[in-house]
């Protein structure tokens, strides 16, 4: 699962980039310093694997990952091929979400690409050239379904459909407002629409504002997203790549210092994770404790089928215990005369936090 990190030229993109990945990117203070897109494989913070490792003292822990891609600046004129606006789309069109970063301070040292501090503005930019390339995605399948539909009237279905899509796109509006059924995804999921691609907004702020819940620019980007029915996470670029420079334990004392629980990427990862509607089970014992990626509503089976195929081929059942009773028992065998390790079948439904040990038939 892809997740872009996209935003105007100079609003911290690659600097939070690097911050999350260690990958060292190149960062410049001036547009389009990132070019073909970075790439970075991330792990997913869980407090989980961590407790289950002092119960375990396994040889190996292996978390959760998620992949970021650090995409170029986009400007005005994109979706007409501005700037780096062909390259730009062609990316956000491979990735499954997207992160949105937001210039949210004031610094006469680095400059702004429209010369001034405003959010909404820079939101608004991003999201008409995205608007703008869909709706002309958009007008080539109608004329298409249009043309089909003297040959086959059901059709018209999809017709209707992309005529509603039009309709919010030409009112400013993105795809993913409509909140579209799953059968109506289903007949345009192939059009990859970039504004039905859920979203999370990242309000770049100054050490300054940190803590300050009324600050006025953030305000105004959490107004935005409540339209979108979108998270925005406040963040300071600048001390997230100090922190991502330091041990565990310095790091720990930093943050304290700084009066956090956790660090802003963490939450950033995290809420990412939560955006491609994924979540966790857990398996757990000597040689390693691991969490797994599914998707949320994935089945039992299928779930196995992450671990390996055999698994889920020859499933027999699942033997699951919830993380949180585990921990509030203090062991497996406590668990077991408790009663609380279930014996769950093939139409179970995974919840995050599952601890499994799957029975199967080789």
């Amino acid at each position: 699962m892809k997740i872009g990190i996209v935003g105007l030229p100079n609003v911290g993109k690659s600097t939070m980039f690097n911050s999350i990945t260690n990958a060292g990117a190149e960062c410049a203070n001036y547009p389009f310093c990132t070019i073909e897109p970075n790439v970075g494989v991330v792990p997913v913070p869980d407090e989980r694997l961590d407790q289950l490792a002092k119960m375990y003292d396994p040889e190996k822990i292996t978390h959760a990952v998620i992949e970021f891609v650090d995409i170029a600046g986009l400007v005005k004129g994109a979706s007409k091929g501005e700037g780096l606006g062909n390259k730009f789309l062609s990316h956000i069109r491979e990735v499954d979400s997207i992160v949105e970063v937001v210039r949210c301070f004031e610094n006469d040292n680095i400059v702004h690409v429209d010369g001034s501090i405003n959010p909404i503005r820079d939101i608004e930019t991003i999201n008409l050239e995205l608007i703008l390339a869909d709706l002309e995605t958009i007008n080539k399948r109608l004329e298409r379904a249009n043309k089909q539909l003297k040959a086959d009237k059901k059709v018209q279905i999809e017709i209707d459909l992309l005529e509603k899509i039009k309709n919010t796109l030409e009112q400013g509006k993105s795809a993913r407002t409509l909140n579209l059924a799953q059968e109506e995804l289903e007949i345009i999921k192939d059009s990859f629409l970039l504004t039905l691609k859920p979203i999370l907004y990242i309000a770049n702020i100054s050490e300054e504002q940190l803590g300050n819940e009324n600050d006025k620019y953030v305000m105004q980007v959490k107004e935005y997203a409540k339209g979108e029915n979108a998270n925005v996470i406040p963040l300071c670029v600048k001390i997230e790549e100090e922190l991502s420079g330091l041990d565990k334990n310095d790091k720990i004392e930093m943050l304290e210092a700084l009066g956090l629980d956790e660090s802003g990427l963490d939450k950033v990862i995290k809420a990412s994770y939560d955006l491609l509607g994924l979540m966790s089970f857990l398996t757990a014992g000597k040689p390693e404790v691991r969490a797994w990626t599914i998707k949320k509503g994935t089945k039992a089976p299928e779930a196995a089928g992450k671990i390996h195929s055999d698994i889920q081929r020859g499933f027999i059942r699942a033997e699951i215990v919830s993380y949180d009773d585990l921990i509030k028992e203090g062991s497996m065998n406590a668990v077991k005369e408790k009663g609380l390790l279930r014996s769950e079948g093939k139409d179970y439904i995974m919840q995050d936090g599952d601890i499994v040990l799957f029975k199967f038939n080789v």
